[in-house]
């Protein structure tokens, strides 16, 4: 018996562990939806590790977010990055966050398909 509480307490501080170090290496980019856009059109970081807040200005559904590299066929799940995705979506006055996400030098696109929304928004990363 004490070998199982020793045994989960270990797994248990390692999880921890790690899902503090994603939040204290993650910062955020809080992006705005009101009816039909973004406020935010585009917006330049330093390569590292993000997680995004997409804020629903009351537009009148649930919206959510998808980020794609400029390039790649925006309409293509595949070509999605998925862990860019609210891990919920986004109800009227409410915000959800994506999950931890790794972003390397270059372009890409943002997106609400439930809004909907242009899909020439820029993220760039230099």
């Amino acid at each position: 018996m004490k070998k199982v509480i020793v045994v989960a307490t270990l797994i248990f501080g390692a999880v921890f562990s790690i899902n503090a170090q994603d939040k204290q290496t993650s910062e955020i980019i809080s992006l705005e939806q009101t009816p039909g856009e973004f406020t935010q059109k585009e917006i330049t970081v330093s390569p590292g590790t993000y997680v995004f807040a997409i804020h629903n200005n009351e537009v009148g559904h649930d919206v959510g977010f998808v980020l794609v590299e400029k390039g790649k066929d925006v309409s293509k799940p595949e070509n999605h990055i998925q862990t860019a995705y609210v891990t919920k979506a986004v109800a009227n006055g409410k915000t959800q966050r994506s999950k931890p996400t790794v972003l390397k030098t270059g372009t890409y696109l943002y997106f609400c398909p439930l809004n909907p929304t242009a899909i020439d928004n820029e993220l760039v990363v230099k």
